[in-house]
């Protein structure tokens, strides 16, 4: 109360923030004025002025920055390039932040050229998309208020149809002005192609240049070039995909990107909330197939599927005879089944739609059971429970007894360590035996888990997953997800785990491969590499929380150039969707006839497909966009401002595009109007009961009917020609809330731009999700309360409270969970740009090359000797003869004083063996610098990006397999994190000192010459992790091969066939989105289980030898 009292007195927080700015818009508005006295050249020639001052001020640090840089190229000393290091870093910082002092100087000059530039533009005919258009447009004070706030890095607020567009004009040539760069990401190519050329009228003029990446293909020289522009449009895929694209070339004049300086999204919501759950990643084969279980076990999944709806019919059947004896409990105890069996059983809903009290006991008999720890009892009456709100479904033991009655332990997994323990500490078995039998437990081990885990993502495909809701089936026969938030398809997009081709198998499409992830970032972390994000949309206020926890930006709601004036009436509540959907179509059907333009927002596919045919039984003529219409987007949303249009959408279809009103839809329509036009009055009685009361048509047709005369006869005479029947402008029917207030709050927001009329309204049932899930039993409630019967509509401010409640429920939750695929993303993402610096390193070459690869020759080389010869170790236990070896067949370098064979007479000390070997590896480091001659630059960064680049490629497969199973260790009572964390650091541990220690070794065998001859080679294994085990063998020795760096011939630099070839070119690699080539996966070995024996023949299993 006392909040809302200081927000009476004071204002909102936001309007106390907008209005600060007002002097410094007076000032821009000021200096605007008198630019009128200038030519359009001399208006121009301001921009060269405004990069001048920027230079001035920063060419003194700009010099030093080059100083240390050349400084550094030039040091082999490792601790004086960490140094270097340090002070470029602060020194780069200190540069950011005196050009953000001048930019903040330069404003308002900067904004009122460009305000002055769009002036003389004014009815200029300019092209956009290929349509003519005229500029119409210089900036209101508001839309100042909205370019400084993005130039200020924080996310604007502005309403639909403010001129989010032009705001972001100024903000983005203030910034190019700095020469780094300038970019503008948009939701889709359409709006960035579009937004580029409007806007860039005013930018062209003022001597900027400006580009689209989107219209350029992934690596080429033009994409290049629309990167090297002034101010740069694109899609945010696009933006992220040539990030991950340019940590994967092999020459620097490949990479695309210039930095990442400054960025505004449009949108902002849609991009860095909605998009943020799903990474970006490109993909290439894993190289086996993956669909043969899927295929297998589908056909058994599908039978249980029907047998547990045969079950829960009878469970209703039996719950309504409990209800009938008035045993309430047993038939909460049925019904309870039900629900944790098939939650959209339609007679179980109808019967909590009819009796909310039902609810109640439901909920009543679940704590109990609850409470008890007996709600496993409940579950035996299943074949298997599934938990809609935590999106999962397990098997009951009856329902794993129906999948194999004939063997009762095919799902028993066993104790794999137990098990391997026992065998280990037997006395009676050899070491062959114990290995074999450990191996057998292995592979049993290994397929009752991967069939628990196809059963289990197919049992999710055939409840949780539902057809023209969560996805649809595409032109070409494949499953193509549907975005929930904006109800287009993802086309390439695919679940990960096998949900995807569990979803196949279930469909009987095509089942493709699974894929492996070659490189991935999420969009969080993508934005967050930008020194300076800002971004704009219509709805961000009910996020502002997950802004700024996670982005660290704040929220500034902008004021409108005109008040709103649209009708946000109170939810209709009806108790069943039949109801809801009959209601929904009354109304459509009286506004189309009083010709006022409706937009219907649906929540899914299925739903808008269910309107369009009781559309057109009642012949009322109307446009469908869902992800299976969603050609010609843009028009369609463009006229659905007509007279009388109707155009049922999914959610956000059509955002960025202004629905714009026709001729004569803001006129009210009035008593007058509604006689001229011939229009019965009983069909102009809205479905709102409390708007039918306040128009009195009730009393009018009750006293009509009680005198005998006509309603239009008793309208003229008690009424006057100019009472208002319904407002003008564009009508919104939502036909469900959606889990996000936010969503709800962008489709109302698509009525009542710059001060038009319009109204908006949700209809909504007892059985939509939302109200199903977190919010019926209150609502219910609160309808027993108002005496609301079937087929009866009931409105009140309360229920809309309780239903925002709801969703204020879901928001949280699904906060934390894009937080938690963050939190793991945030120790990837420190790992990926460790490894992404040392790649952009090696591309860009230099002498200091030199004295990176001598750094990790040392390093590795302190490894070795850590592993054969450890200082804190009894010297007898040293394997000096063995690290000799080791060190000559590695690197092909003898290192004398080490003894051929071990010992233990000669006492040596743990410093001399150090500096033998670093001496003979210097020795020898030099000979090879000399022998490559000018060559060694480009051979040391051949063989650096070859090894990172494979190990990277592994190291990501293992982090995948890792996530996906760490949530696991939540059952021994560890958090899943932490222990993600713990394991994720020793693996990226292991990484490093296994690229070490490969860059080391290729090193020193690369040659610069002809290619050699191909000869024949056993053919090895494809695995992951390091090349050699941590324990020399003379039978692995033995069968090493002493000259060649890997399989099949050398390239002219001496690098092996797999190490040279540059890997695969990124541009033809697969992405997560936007995909949709079918592409055919490569064959290559099966690779090992992390348990299964090691093919080295070391005995030990994989994940302890190859696979560390």
């Amino acid at each position: 109360m006392l909040k809302a009292a200081v927000k009476t007195f004071l204002g909102s927080r936001h309007k106390r923030e907008a209005k600060k700015l007002q002097p410094l818009i007076d000032e821009i508005n000021e200096i605007y004025d008198g630019l009128s006295g200038l030519s359009d050249e001399m208006l121009s020639a301001k921009t060269t002025e405004f990069k001048e001052r920027i230079d001035t001020a920063t060419s003194q640090l700009k010099d030093e920055i080059a100083g240390l840089r050349e400084e550094k190229a030039q040091s082999e000393d490792a601790i004086e390039r960490e140094q270097l290091s340090l002070q470029l870093g602060e020194l780069d910082q200190d540069l950011l932040d005196t050009i953000e002092d001048v930019l903040e100087e330069i404003l308002p000059e900067a904004f009122a050229v460009v305000k002055d530039a769009c002036r003389r533009l004014l009815r200029r005919e300019i092209t956009v998309t290929g349509q003519k258009m005229t500029w119409d447009m210089i900036p209101y004070d508001v839309q100042l208020i909205g370019a400084i706030t993005l130039h200020r890095g924080i996310v604007a607020e502005m309403a639909t149809g403010e001129g989010k567009t032009l705001v972001a004009t100024m903000p983005l040539y203030l910034n190019a002005l700095a020469g780094r760069g300038a970019h503008l990401v948009t939701v889709n190519s359409y709006l960035a192609q579009r937004d580029a050329e409007w806007m860039g009228t005013v930018f062209r003029f003022l001597g900027l240049t400006v580009d689209v990446i989107d219209l350029h293909e992934p690596g080429s020289p033009e994409r290049r070039t629309a990167y090297q522009a002034d101010i740069t449009y694109g899609t945010n895929n696009e933006f992220g995909f040539d990030y991950l694209r340019d940590n994967m070339v092999h020459k620097l004049e490949q990479r695309v990107q210039r930095g990442h300086a400054y960025v505004i999204i449009d949108e902002v919501d849609s991009i860095l909330i909605d998009e943020a759950r799903t990474p970006l990643i490109i993909s290439g084969p894993v190289g086996r197939d993956t669909s043969t279980p899927f295929k297998q076990y589908n056909q058994l999944v599908s039978s249980l599927y029907k047998k547990q709806l045969r079950i829960t019919n009878d469970l209703v059947s039996e719950a309504q005879k409990h209800l009938a004896a008035e045993e309430q409990f047993e038939a909460g105890e049925k019904l309870l089944a039900v629900k944790r069996g098939t939650p959209r059983h339609r007679k179980f809903m109808k019967l909590l739609a009819d009796d909310p009290s039902l609810q109640t006991l439901v909920n009543k008999v679940e704590a109990d059971y609850m409470r008890e720890k007996r709600l496993h009892e409940i579950d035996e009456m299943l074949y298997f429970a599934m938990d809609e709100k935590g999106h999962n479904v397990h098997l009951s033991d009856r329902g794993l007894d129906e999948l194999s009655p004939n063997e009762p332990e095919a799902f028993t997994v066993p104790d794999l360590s137990a098990e391997i323990g026992e065998i280990e500490a037997s006395e009676t078995l050899s070491a062959d035996d114990q290995r074999e039998q450990i191996q057998g437990f292995e592979a049993e081990y290994s397929a009752k888990s991967q069939k628990i885990h196809v059963i289990h993502q197919l049992l999710k495909a055939y409840t949780l997953f539902h057809k023209d809701e969560k996805y649809i089936i595409g032109e070409n026969g494949e499953v193509v997800i549907v975005d929930e938030f904006t109800g287009r398809q993802m086309a390439g997009r695919r679940w990960s785990d096998g949900l995807h081709q569990a979803v196949e198998a279930k469909e009987g499409v095509e089942i493709r491969g699974e894929t492996q992830t070659l490189a991935t970032v999420t969009i969080q972390n993508y934005f967050r590499m930008y020194d300076k994000l800002a971004g704009m949309t219509g709805t961000a206020e009910t996020e502002e929380t997950e802004f700024h926890q996670i982005y660290g930006l704040d929220v500034l709601v902008i004021p409108t150039n005109q008040a709103v004036v649209r009708d946000d009436r109170n939810d209709l509540i009806f108790r069943t969707k039949r109801e809801k959907y009959n209601a929904l179509m009354d109304e459509i059907q009286r506004l189309n006839k009083m010709d006022l333009p409706v937009l219907v927002g649906t929540t899914n596919v299925d739903i808008s497909e269910t309107f369009s045919r009781m559309l057109k039984r009642r012949g009322v003529p109307h446009q469908v966009l869902n992800a299976k219409h969603h050609k010609s987007e843009s028009e369609v949303v463009r006229d659905a401002g007509q007279p009388g249009a109707v155009t049922i959408a999914t959610n956000m279809a059509g955002r960025g595009t202004d629905i714009k009103l026709g001729t004569g839809i803001t006129e009210p329509r009035t008593i007058e109007w509604l006689i001229e036009q011939g229009i019965e009055l009983e069909e102009a009685i809205p479905v709102d009961p409390v708007r039918a009361e306040q128009m009195k048509l009730d009393t009018v047709f009750k006293t009509a009917d009680k005198n005998g005369v006509s309603v239009s006869e008793m309208i003229r005479r008690d009424w006057a020609d100019d009472d208002v029947l319904e407002d003008g402008g564009l009508q919104i029917l939502g036909s469900e809330r959606h889990d996000s207030r936010r969503i709800d709050r962008q489709l109302r927001g698509r009525s009542g731009r710059q001060g038009d009329p319009g109204s908006s309204q949700f209809y909504l049932s007892l059985e939509d999700d939302l109200m199903r899930l977190f919010g019926s039993e209150r609502i219910a409630g609160v309808m027993d309360k108002m005496g609301a019967q079937e087929g009866e509509v009931i409105t009140h401010g309360l229920v809309t409270k309780s239903i925002e409640r709801a969703q204020r429920k879901v928001e949280i939750n699904n906060f934390e969970a894009r937080k938690r695929l963050l939190d793991y993303d945030d120790v990837m993402n420190q790992q990926r740009e460790v490894i992404y610096d040392l790649r952009l390193f090696a591309l860009e070459g230099g002498e200091d090359l030199k004295g990176e690869i001598w750094e990790m020759i040392e390093q590795a080389a302190h490894d070795l000797i850590d592993e054969y010869a450890p200082a804190d170790a009894a010297e007898e236990s040293w394997d000096l003869a063995g690290l000799r070896r080791r060190i000559l067949l590695d690197s092909f370098v003898m290192v004398q004083e080490l003894p051929e064979e071990n010992d233990i007479e000669h006492e040596h000390e743990s410093y001399e063996i150090e500096q033998w070997v670093t001496k003979a590896l210097r020795e020898s480091f030099i000979k090879k610098v000399e022998s490559l001659g000018e060559h060694h630059e480009q051979v040391s960064g051949f063989i650096m990006l070859s090894v990172i680049d494979d190990k990277w490629k592994d190291h990501l497969y293992d982090l995948d397999h890792l996530k996906a199973s760490i949530s696991f260790r939540g059952w021994g009572q560890k958090d899943p994190l932490v222990e993600y964390k713990k394991e994720a650091y020793e693996m990226f541990v292991d990484l490093m000192a296994d690229i070490r220690k490969t860059i080391s070794n290729y090193f020193f065998r690369a040659q610069f010459g002809p290619p050699q001859p191909k000869r024949r080679v056993p053919q090895r294994l494809a695995y992951s992790g390091p090349t050699d085990s941590p324990v020399t063998r003379a039978a692995q020795e033995a069968r090493r091969e002493p000259v060649q760096a890997g399989v099949g011939g050398r390239d002219e630099l001496g690098m092996s066939s797999r190490a040279s070839a540059g890997g695969p070119d990124p541009r033809r690699l697969a992405t997560n989105r936007g995909e949709q080539e079918t592409r055919k996966p490569i064959k290559v070995d099966k690779q090992p289980g992390r348990n299964e024996p090691c093919p080295c023949g070391s005995g030990k299993k994989y994940k302890k030898c190859h696979g560390r």
